[in-house]
């Protein structure tokens, strides 16, 4: 009977150490592994103080979703074309190129025409939808015997495309999660850091949905730069001998009128000049006769 006795409490304090030892009360049931997960919102939680030591992990949450997101993301690539090439008709390949940026949904984002010593020039920066890029290099390089310059590149964005959207999304979680603490902060002091982080954490989001916004308006529309140009030659004009006899003689009369007219200008030295040069030659002949 006192073995029995025995055995029933040692059973019944085991049970109750087992019971104090896997206090889950801040836990949820287990997850598909097997593991119990943290409940922040639990009454017995540490509330804000948790809420800090949870922000770290938010940025490996979008590291570690960034791998299966690249699995089901699209290939993002940016394309870009540099053209050179020398024209005959500069105005008729002009029409042409604006032709074939019309047809392909693109537009110009510049166009600038000049003149150099010996040529005519267009400069053209051109935006079209991507699908339409190889069209639009091929429409504008027909007819053109000779590129001085032809550069086709194209990046692979994906890779930093999944990752900006994970780590927003990250982000965005974080976001969430310090508006529900602003919501139950107990003093003026709880609220202001909470809404210090949260400037932050907006700083941040906006700087990458600016990115990811870049991003797909390159990969969207790609861009391409075309310089061509005509060659264009002065032609000296043929003058006749007799034109040019005649020319001179034009000339010689001007330049005659030219002198004549700077004499008047200068009249009165003129007579100051004459009036010395008597009055030297008459004392030259004064000291003569003595």
């Amino acid at each position: 009977m006192m073995r029995l006795l025995l055995l029933t409490l040692s059973f019944l304090f085991l049970f109750s150490c087992d019971n104090q030892g896997s206090d889950t009360s801040n836990w949820e049931p287990k997850n598909a592994d097997g593991d119990y997960v943290y409940n922040a919102n639990s009454p017995t939680s540490f509330g804000f103080t948790t809420s800090f030591e949870a922000e770290d992990n938010y940025d490996s949450l979008g590291d570690a979703q960034a791998a299966p997101t690249t699995q089901t993301t699209s290939q993002k690539i940016i394309k870009t074309g540099n053209l050179r090439f020398e024209t005959q008709e500069l105005e008729k390949t002009h029409q042409k190129i604006l032709a074939a940026i019309q047809k392909a949904n693109g537009y110009v984002q510049r166009d600038n025409t000049g003149k150099n010593y010996d040529s005519q020039y267009h400069n053209l920066t051109v935006r079209v939808p991507s699908e339409n890029f190889d069209t639009v290099i091929a429409a504008i390089s027909d007819g053109v015997s000779y590129f001085e310059e032809k550069t086709i590149s194209q990046r692979d964005v994906t890779e930093e495309f999944v990752d900006l959207n994970a780590r927003l999304k990250a982000k965005r979680t974080l976001e969430a999660r310090y508006l529900e603490l602003l919501s139950k902060a107990k003093n003026v002091k709880e609220m202001l850091e909470i809404e210090r982080e949260l400037s932050k954490i907006r700083e941040e989001i906006e700087a990458r949905e600016g990115r990811l916004q870049y991003l797909q308006s390159q990969v969207s529309e790609s861009t391409i730069s075309i310089y061509f140009y005509e060659t264009t030659t002065e032609r000296a004009v043929t003058v006749s001998y007799g034109r040019k006899l005649m020319n001179a003689f034009k000339n010689g009369w001007s330049n005659i009128s030219d002198f004549f007219l700077g004499l008047l200008h200068i009249w009165p030295f003129i007579i100051l000049v004459v009036f010395g040069v008597f009055m030297i030659r008459r004392w030259i002949k004064k000291r003569k006769k003595k």
